[in-house]
């Protein structure tokens, strides 16, 4: 370790991500042929200096985040990218959709469908060529990261489905996805270099990257996502947007990505680096990279023209094949740069998604306790209602700059955000862990959503109040309120803020617990909700008997009251499940727990050493025989339902060959996902309320042979969510492809189908699973 002396130099570090050159051309495979030859032709019009302008932002006189400028002799409208994965951010008449996290505990492919196209027809309107998101990276590796609720859930099978879905969704409206960070993006503490210290580290071996990290990215280039954005950290000691490794090696060759990379912004850190490692366009500009210096580097032949080209087509290519050259709006059009000024009115929002809206909301909430059937309320006499997170914060008024409203922060301290975010003085980041201020729609930083109209919870209370006659008391102020015995029931509201500059300080705050147990002690029937982002334990009042009823609320959006209240009441069955664990201790996460932070010799370059490899979230609690509190995949309804009837089928007349040997297609080797079992079982609502349930497939692959090498107990490879009716009996299908039953070999370089039995288990969550076959390869 040198002596242990503390490293001065990043040359220390050289060798450690595989460098691989050329960075691969643009080939139009498969549906981007007519795409490519169109770009390609587009290309062969332009001068130099009009190709070096669509390789990096300019300014506009819109809010877009980022802008490729016009080249209004070939007719060219330029392009607006814009934040985020939730809805369109910074602007009026949009809404606030569901979180990734949310989406993610709905466990719905179709409602993730709905919510993209949605979603993405709202960034249309507004004049948005390319939006940033969704997320798959950070993948939930730490536990209290600042941004795991950006992305879908803590297991790479389940969310790249919904990657999957929600690239799909966006882009049939015509609106680019940008499928991000790339790769490995998982903490926010020393994210970007600063103060003299380089960016965190991210150190992983080759097989943990592609069955946990890059597994979601194969699913979103699958689906055709038009962009990838990378990341700001370094990978195996190479930044994320020089590392020809990740973007040369794995996106645009294994993986065949055929759109383009580009940067977060300012995560450029070279020149000619950047280029020759694969990046295609640098956001918010070029910088003291691109720009002249770009020019520089084609005119002296030390990046090659052909270099050049490959990254505009890439761009132009997205832009037909998503037929933004057909009556699409002017970019940025509904993006006023000062919504204080005179503007005119661009409506984004579309009322035949109101039910998509309200459905995604209603489905990310998970029911995780409910004794002496305390729900769902029945016109209850009394309610009293206790904690911040019941109420609206008290603005949702945007102005002028760097707003709370822009940041999506109204409920939070705006300095110690602002320190996280943008490095103010004025606070410590990372210190609070909830937002005192108000009820939670998103998470904040560039991820957050615009309210145009939010529904908190206290809200839709007080009209079914006003239905029901119910009487109400509220105190949303103090941690000890005084308490009417006589509540039929008392609602404690609380939250777990999140944001992107800063990683949480805990998974639990005292504040809120305090208040749970003191309302409990004098409340016989106290329910608990969280607007959580992220992960919230819930030891210390868990088992208190007059707790009687728990939900992880997430973060639905605009619709969060309105949903709530239907659950409370009855009117919708809950029926999410938890797309993570939620531990007993925080000790029970490991090494996973907190963010890696500058030691030793790697003062200046911090190290986070991802030694736990592929035993991540409930895999890790599996292989350490770890009991959660609320396991991986768990959820309450107002019914109960039974499974029976497994059956298991290999298809015949697909190869089981050791090996895939098809051609490299978007998302990898043809044969990959070539449907090779069959799995059939049969779940029936055996209580009095129809219902939806989550049939969970989790697969046991066999080991594989390779030297020192573990595979989990069980991993995620299938599910479906159906609606089932009192008494009624529905039959669900898995299909398992070639890619489901593989594990990288990092010999041979490609996806291995092991030898022996497989175990099948089929049932509720990842630790109820009452239906077991196997079958042999």
């Amino acid at each position: 370790m040198d002596g242990g002396r503390i490293i001065q130099k990043d040359v220390y570090f050289y060798g450690g991500s595989e460098p691989v050159y050329p960075s691969p051309e643009m080939t139009g495979s498969g549906e981007w042929k007519e795409a490519f030859d169109r770009a390609k032709e587009f290309i062969g019009k332009m001068t130099l200096d009009e190709k070096i302008s669509l390789t990096s932002g300019t300014n506009s006189d819109t809010s877009c985040p980022g802008f490729l400028p016009a080249i209004s002799r070939l007719k060219f409208p330029g392009m607006c990218l814009a934040d985020a994965g939730q809805g369109v951010r910074g602007t009026d008449f949009v809404s606030s959709w569901p979180s990734g996290v949310h989406v993610g505990a709905s466990w719905n492919k179709e409602l993730t469908l709905a919510r993209g196209k949605g979603m993405g027809g709202e960034f249309r309107t507004k004049g948005v060529n390319i939006l940033l998101g969704p997320v798959v990276g950070p993948a939930g590796r730490v536990v209290s990261g600042g941004r795991n609720w950006e992305g879908f859930a803590s297991d790479p099978y389940l969310s790249g489905v919904l990657v999957g879905e929600t690239v799909k969704g966006i882009q049939g409206v015509g609106v680019i996805a940008s499928t991000k960070h790339f790769i490995a993006n998982e903490q926010e503490t020393n994210r970007n270099p600063g103060g003299g210290v380089e960016a965190v580290s991210s150190n992983i071996d080759d097989r943990t990257m592609h069955e946990i990290y890059l597994w979601p990215f194969q699913d979103a280039v699958r689906a055709g996502t038009g962009s990838i954005m990378c990341s700001y950290q370094r990978v195996n000691n190479s930044y994320g947007c020089a590392n020809s490794k990740t973007q040369n090696g794995l996106l645009k060759t294994e993986l065949g990505f055929q759109g383009g990379i580009v940067s977060d912004w300012g995560a450029q850190h070279a020149g000619v680096a950047t280029a020759e490692a694969g990046m295609d366009m640098a956001m918010p500009n070029g910088g003291d990279f691109w720009g002249s210096h770009l020019k520089d580097a084609i005119k002296n032949g030390t990046v090659p023209e052909s270099r050049l080209d490959d990254m505009v087509i890439r761009t132009i290519a997205s832009w037909y094949q998503m037929g933004q050259d057909k009556d699409f709006p002017t970019p940025g059009v509904g993006m006023p740069k000062d919504l204080t000024k005179p503007h005119h009115i661009v409506d984004a929002r579309n009322s035949s998604f109101k039910s998509t809206l309200f459905d995604g909301a209603v489905e990310g909430h998970v029911l995780v306790k409910n004794i002496r059937n305390t729900l769902p309320l029945k016109t209850p006499k009394l309610l009293s209602i206790y904690g911040y997170s019941a109420k609206n914060p008290d603005e949702n008024n945007p102005t002028d700059g760097l707003s709370p409203w822009l940041m999506g922060s109204g409920s939070f301290d705006y300095q110690e955000f602002g320190a996280g975010f943008f490095g103010w003085s004025s606070a410590t980041p990372g210190t609070t862990g909830i937002a005192f201020n108000g009820t939670l729609y998103s998470g904040g930083g560039s991820g957050a959503t615009s309210q145009s109209l939010a529904i908190s919870p206290y809200d839709a209370i007080i009209q079914q109040a006003y239905e029901d006659d119910t009487a109400l008391f509220w105190d949303f102020h103090n941690g000890k309120p005084a308490v009417d015995p006589v509540s039929t029931a008392c609602l404690v509201l609380g939250n777990a803020w999140a944001a992107e500059g800063a990683d949480r300080p805990g998974l639990r705050d005292d504040y809120t617990d305090d208040l749970i147990l003191h309302v409990a002690s004098q409340c016989n029937n106290t329910v608990v909700i969280f607007h959580n982002a992220g992960i919230r334990l819930v030891e210390d009042f868990i088992d208190h008997p007059n707790v009687t009823a728990v939900i992880f609320a997430h973060l639905p959006g605009q619709a969060s009251g309105k949903a709530l209240v239907s659950i409370l009441y009855g009117k919708e069955n809950p029926s999410g499940k938890l797309p993570y664990t939620v531990a007993r201790n925080e000790s029970d996460y490991g090494n996973m727990l907190r963010p890696d932070e500058p030691s030793g010799i790697f003062k200046y370059f911090p190290q986070s050493n991802f030694t736990e490899g592929v035993f991540v979230d409930y895999r890790h609690f599996d292989e350490n025989k770890i009991k959660p509190r609320f396991e991986f995949g768990f959820g309450l309804s107002y019914t109960t339902f039974g499974y029976a009837n497994l059956s298991v089928e290999k298809d015949g007349n697909k190869s089981f060959e050791e090996f895939p040997k098809g051609k490299i297609v978007e998302g990898g080797r043809e044969d990959l996902w070539d449907v090779v079992i069959r799995v059939e079982a049969e779940v029936e609502n055996k209580g009095e309320a129809e219902g939806k349930e989550v049939a969970q497939l989790y697969l046991g692959i066999p080991f594989t042979g390779m030297e020192g090498e573990k595979v989990p107990v069980r991993q995620l490879r299938g599910f479906e969510k159906v609606l089932i009716g009192v008494g009624e009996t529905k039959k669900v299908v898995f299909e398992l492809t070639r890619r489901d039953l593989s594990v990288w070999d990092v010999r041979a370089q490609k996806w291995r189908l092991g030898r022996g039995e497989y175990k099948v288990e089929v049932g509720g969550s990842s630790r109820d699973l009452p239906l077991v076959g196997q079958f042999t390869v």
